[in-house]
């Protein structure tokens, strides 16, 4: 097998952007990761085979072929070489590390030398904004609900948080509050250790340019803000928003055929590994540390060799509980770790330097790949006011869907710089 390299990134703005449309964002998206690379269009004839992610196209009218369709305009002006196969793919939220996932395999079984993953994701509609709901709606069963019905409402009753729905109400925030409530009963987390998180990120997220949310905001005005599903408040949430992101990713062999400068910049992938989610028992531990573990025991690394790391914060809850699942820290103690400045800008493992999900944002299908960008720009040590300085190594968690307690899918990977 080859060794699997990054060799061009790029991730658009995100936040609101309405007036931009996805044939727009991709466009964007697309010509700088090739640039970033330091390839120009003519080189696409390099690219063997792309990945194309996204979730809520088909609420536009757009199924089926989207990655096609989004391409054709780029095809005809010549900027993306005729006849590559686009496999479209969709994993809810973390549908750009499936993308992701499915270019490092093309590498890896040496069907392509060249591999493009590219993610899109539209959550603003201000004509039709019953869109989103539908689009969020994809992310849990709605074959048999009464199964996560069921589940939540013991969940409810253990965590001492009752499982609740109704107009003005979000399940997913919801769910998510309530693995707070049961964290908080069965550890001790503080909701003050859950707006440290969410300071802290907040913080990142006013240092990063792209981010949808760049101000700062203490822990007080964290705890402050509107609740949304105790112990959540609105800060400790992450918004919707319009965005792109990409990778360009190539064989050991390849890379050695391009510009010196490219070749320094590379960036290795350790390990990609997936996992799938159960409807699991609330004191067990989730689909991410089945995941984590698969990318260690592949990479050789272990979890003291990690520098930096990329999660899913949907809320600041998770990255409280993600520290454990990957073994950052032991279980229980997710929110002492936030609290203590650890993982800060400055501390011995930043966590969410591009302000994570809660103030870079989450346009669901580009999430993935917008923390391979971040993540990339670290090891390259590109990151301007939020460089955490010295990185060799940085580990990506990316979830997906709703199955319980658990997300219904989970991506890890581990990056390296390679020189």
């Amino acid at each position: 097998m080859s060794d699997v390299f990054i060799i061009g990134t790029a991730c658009t703005v995100f936040g609101k952007q309405a007036d931009k449309s996805f044939h727009q964002l991709v466009r964007e998206a697309y010509l700088d990761v090739i640039a970033d690379a330091g390839l120009t269009p003519d080189d696409s004839s390099r690219i063997e085979q792309a990945w194309f992610g996204n979730c809520g196209m088909g609420q536009w009218g757009q199924g089926g072929i989207r990655g096609q369709v989004c391409f054709t305009p780029l095809v005809e002006e010549g900027l993306f070489a005729q006849r590559v196969p686009i496999i479209n793919v969709e994993g809810a939220c973390a549908t750009g590390s499936f993308a992701f996932h499915g270019a490092c395999k093309d590498i890896l079984s040496g069907e392509s030398q060249m591999s493009l993953a590219l993610g899109v994701e539209k959550l603003v509609s201000p004509d039709a904004p019953e869109r989103v709901a539908s689009i969020f709606a994809t992310g849990i069963d709605q074959l048999e609900p009464e199964r996560w019905r069921r589940y939540y409402q013991a969940a409810g009753e253990e965590s001492g948080k009752p499982f609740e729905t109704g107009p003005g109400r979000t399940l997913f925030m919801d769910t998510y509050a309530m693995q707070a409530a049961w964290h908080m009963k069965a550890f001790g987390t503080t909701q003050r250790q859950i707006a440290e998180a969410a300071s802290k990120s907040h913080f990142h997220g006013s240092l990063n340019p792209k981010a949808q949310y760049q101000f700062e905001l203490t822990v007080d005005e964290v705890l402050e803000d509107r609740e949304v599903s105790w112990p959540l408040t609105r800060s400790m949430c992450s918004p919707m928003g319009d965005g792109a992101a990409a990778a360009l990713l190539c064989s050991a062999s390849m890379l050695k055929t391009l510009p010196g400068d490219t070749q320094r910049r590379a960036v290795r992938v350790c390990s990609s590994q997936l996992s799938g989610g159960k409807y699991r028992m609330l004191n067990e531990p989730g689909l991410s540390r089945v995941a984590a573990d698969k990318a260690y025991a592949r990479s050789g690394l272990g979890p003291q060799d990690i520098d930096i790391v990329e999660l899913h914060d949907a809320t600041a809850f998770c990255e409280l509980y993600q520290l454990e699942m990957l073994r950052l820290c032991e279980s229980g103690k997710g929110g002492e770790m936030a609290a203590s400045g650890v993982t800060r800008l400055g501390g011995r493992l930043p966590v969410n330097l591009s302000g994570g999900l809660i103030s870079k944002g989450h346009p669901v299908g580009a999430t993935g790949l917008s923390m391979v960008y971040e993540v990339c720009l670290q090891l390259r040590e590109e990151a301007g006011k939020r460089q955490a300085y010295g990185a060799r190594v940085g580990l990506i968690e990316n979830g997906g869907g709703v199955m319980g307690f658990d997300e219904a899918v989970c991506a890890v990977h581990i990056l390296e710089r390679s020189r």
